[in-house]
């Protein structure tokens, strides 16, 4: 079986979304997966399957649209691809709580850095499925706009690492 972290996108984030991580524990425990384990309240799950990534991610979104009677997005990578992600961090010597992986269900689009707006001291980065962003003076007064990011889900290069780590050790 092979390990897996899916992160869920707009999950108890901002007051939307209220999911319990309890309750994604058992939901993904119903759909089959294996030694399923929640990192903070954000959405992060890992577990271990021996299904595809395009069958994990339909089988949560549509079990999470009949728990929440709305889409939730969710985007699933394998633990070898979140170290991955982990490794590949453009901004290795700069603060990993203002360094994100924005993970997308495809590669970016090639004019993604031209479509960006409202960009001051960020420093934006492509990656294979990702667009690594570093917020220089914090996420919180930042006015940066990524079109491209829209469907996508951010995390932290910490919890990054973390659930690199966790899915690493299933």
């Amino acid at each position: 079986m092979a390990a897996w972290v899916a992160l869920l996108r707009a999950v108890n984030v901002g007051g939307t979304g209220k999911l319990a991580m309890s309750e994604l524990k058992a939901m993904c425990d119903e759909l089959g997966f294996a030694s399923a384990k929640t990192y903070i309240a954000s959405g992060n799950v890992v577990f271990e399957s021996r299904k595809s990534e395009a069958a994990i991610k339909s089988a949560l979104e549509k079990r999470l649209e009949a728990y929440a009677g709305k889409p939730v997005g969710v985007l699933v990578r394998t633990a070898a691809e979140m170290a991955q992600v982990a490794a590949d961090n453009p901004f290795p010597k700069l603060a990993p709580n203002r360094t994100m992986a924005l993970f997308l269900d495809r590669t970016p689009p090639a004019d993604t850095l031209a479509g960006v707006r409202g960009q001051k001291d960020e420093k934006v980065r492509l990656g294979r499925r990702e667009i690594y962003v570093h917020y220089g003076e914090g996420m919180a007064t930042s006015k940066l706009v990524i079109p491209a990011a829209k469907a996508g889900t951010a995390r932290n290069m910490n919890t990054v690492a973390a659930l690199a780590k966790m899915a690493a050790e299933l």
